[in-house]
């Protein structure tokens, strides 16, 4: 993984982030929003996985749902956040769609990737925390904005 400051002003930072063949873009991500301290942030990128772990929270069971892909997929899609997690360390949140080779897509939670050839992020902080609570009802750690 490398990292760019591209911008830096009255508190907000954006960064390109690259990652390389190997990369594990989760562990990668967090391991970045921890080093540079980031606790409210957008992420949004284009790429390439060799594999992709999604997972799609099923509301009945309250519990999430594996769906593996073991083949090579186009990025067509990765939006995320970084906030706050009730711990207090960063907790990084992305949503994605996978492009098949068909041209078909698989969309859903990114829980695991491995990037393949590359996966080119832009990472927009704000200069205040986004802070996750516990919701009762779907038992998730979601945004809670403060007043």
């Amino acid at each position: 993984m490398k990292q760019k400051c591209l911008h830096e002003s009255d508190g907000q930072r954006t960064y390109a982030v690259v990652l390389q063949t190997g990369d594990e873009v989760m562990s990668c991500l967090l391991k970045f929003a921890v080093a540079e301290e980031i606790f409210a942030a957008q992420i949004s990128g284009i790429g390439a996985f060799s594999d992709v772990l999604l997972k799609y929270f099923d509301w009945s069971s309250k519990e999430y749902l594996a769906i593996p892909l073991r083949e090579q997929v186009e990025v067509a899609s990765f939006l995320g956040d970084i906030a706050q997690a009730p711990s207090g360390e960063p907790a990084v949140h992305v949503h994605l769609v996978a492009g098949r080779r068909d041209g078909s897509a698989v969309a859903g939670h990114l829980a695991r990737a491995h990037v393949r050839p590359t996966l080119e992020l832009v990472v927009t902080e704000s200069p205040a925390h986004l802070r996750k609570q516990k919701d009762e009802e779907s038992g998730l750690a979601l945004i809670v904005p403060e007043a």
